[in-house]
């Protein structure tokens, strides 16, 4: 084949595989990544909603401790001081004082009668005497035992919410009435508000909020949160707001569902970890396929170059090897030549020295034909012995291999050939187990042409062996000659090839 035939077919092949190897190693690379990233994504998505339902949880029952430990101080006072004792102004005020050093959030306390009366009050406002009885809180407290109002404006006229305890005193309801701290819950629920858009606030029924939201609205102002997004326990809804950002939006009720806590936070502000990790995934993805297209070329490149090269060096190996063919021939029907011409030269050889014997008997000597006779059996052994040396330096040629002895180490010329043949063992993973007799004596011998014996007997093994073969090889000292045994555990020889095994260029192998 012409020279630029085959640049021609290595270029196009060149170009086959090279476009092979990208599309399998890009588009795999490409498609793992957008699967990592989706995965990623989606159970990122469910991390954040977990953490705000358990935010939300987690402010639900510090909301609802908060008001019941209030409600169990007001109901033991109830319970342990009588009416008479605390409807004294000093008494009370005695009380509230006690109550303020052990716990917080109350900011007065007040004792009311059946009739709506405020009859002792003790807190910073003014509200002795005043009377509730047309209040809605004072029925529902009179009529339930405890209450806890929703947020109201009242006679104080701020926003406010009360816990009301009910008593007896000689069969009339009394009511032992506290306010809570507008800032002091309203901080409780603000402990729920994390990163720049972040939210927490408490709504009741009516959609009223109940404590002031971080952004828009205020205390008694309408909601626009839709109570049917939130069933029973901690719900997530999306929401799209009007800038067309999505927030996820947590609720749960509070005080047998009269009021609802509500914690919104935007996706974005809780996504920030993913778009950095999105990036960087996509950072990776591009330089990874940089790294994979520039590889792939240059590689190529190497491998192809290689291969013309070797496909040059082939072709002069196969020149060389059609000659080798001609001479293997040529000294195989040399030593079939000579193998045929010695057995007629030995019948010769044998029948001139019969007739040498017959010369010498005197019946032959008297005949007047003698010296003839005795010249051309000369001449006959000298011509086979002739034609002896001729077929012997046949043989010569046809196995002929120049020597050149040199002190040689058995065991170091095995181990330089073995290790020259490790690698391409390992390839079938064989193991190459060695049970060297160490000081073996120094031997004169053709070091080459002894390492070039033990490569081919290695190599041949390697090639008999089946994958994950086993080659020993074994050196003993044994009288005065070194015994080198290799074996393996192929299949062996049969009959038929070991006949052959040792003509010339003889092989089983496969071209």
């Amino acid at each position: 084949m012409a020279l630029y035939q085959r640049k021609f077919i290595y270029k196009n092949l060149q170009r086959k595989i090279t476009t092979i190897i990208l599309c399998v190693a890009i588009f795999p690379l490409i498609f793992l990544g957008e699967t990592i990233y989706y995965r990623f994504a989606k159970t990122y998505e469910e991390k954040i909603e977990d953490q705000i339902k358990y935010r939300t949880r987690s402010l639900s029952d510090a909301v609802e401790v908060f008001l019941r430990e209030r409600t169990a101080i007001l109901a033991t006072i109830v319970d342990t001081r009588s009416f008479d004792d605390l409807k004294q102004q000093e008494n009370l005020a005695r009380m509230f004082k006690v109550i303020s050093r052990r716990t917080d959030g109350l900011i007065d306390l007040g004792v009311i009668d059946s009739a709506g009366q405020h009859l002792a009050y003790a807190g910073p406002y003014d509200l002795k005497g005043l009377n509730y009885f047309q209040q809605a809180w004072f029925n529902e407290v009179m009529t339930k035992g405890k209450y806890i109002s929703n947020v109201y404006m009242g006679y104080r006229k701020l926003p406010h919410f009360v816990i009301a305890v009910r008593g007896y005193s000689n069969g009339r309801g009394w009511i032992l009435r506290a306010t809570v701290d507008s800032d002091i819950f309203n901080q409780l629920v603000r402990t729920a508000q994390t990163g720049m858009s972040g939210d927490a606030y408490i709504i009741n029924k009516n959609g009223i909020y109940q404590t002031a939201p971080r952004f828009s609205g205020k205390i008694l102002g309408k909601s626009n949160i839709s109570l049917t997004l939130f069933g029973q326990g901690t719900t997530v809804a999306k929401k799209i707001k009007a800038n067309s950002k999505t927030k996820h939006v947590a609720g749960t009720w509070l005080k047998n569902n009269e009021w609802l806590l509500v914690i919104t936070q935007d996706v974005g502000d809780e996504k920030g970890g993913l778009l950095t990790t999105r990036n960087t995934e996509i950072i990776i993805i591009v330089f990874g396929c940089l790294a994979i297209i520039m590889t792939t070329f240059f590689a190529m490149r190497i491998i192809f170059n290689h291969l013309e090269e070797v496909d040059k060096e082939i072709s002069e190996l196969n020149d060389q090897l059609i000659q080798s063919d001609k001479m293997a021939a040529l000294g195989k029907m040399a030593t079939g030549i000579a193998h045929e011409i010695n057995n007629p030269l030995a019948i010769i050889g044998e029948k001139a020295g019969w007739m040498r014997d017959l010369l010498d008997e005197e019946k032959f000597q008297e005949s007047e034909n003698f010296k003839e006779y005795e010249q051309s059996v000369d001449k006959i052994e000298e011509h086979v012995e002739r034609a002896r040396k001729i077929t012997h330096n046949m043989l010569g040629f046809a196995r002929r291999m120049e020597q050149r002895l040199d002190d040689v180490d058995i065991n170091n010329v095995l181990n330089q050939t073995i290790e020259l043949l490790q690698s391409h063992a390992q390839i079938s993973n064989i193991k190459i187990s060695k049970d060297l007799q160490s000081e073996l004596p120094i031997i004169a011998s053709d070091q080459s042409q002894l390492q070039q014996v033990f490569l081919n007997l290695i190599n041949n093994a390697i090639d008999a062996v089946e994958k994950d073969g086993l080659i020993e090889i074994k050196t003993r000292k044994k009288d005065s000659h070194i015994v080198v045994a290799i074996k393996d555990n192929g299949p062996g020889m049969d009959e038929e090839h070991l006949k052959k095994v040792f003509d010339p260029f003889f092989t089983t192998k496969e071209a």
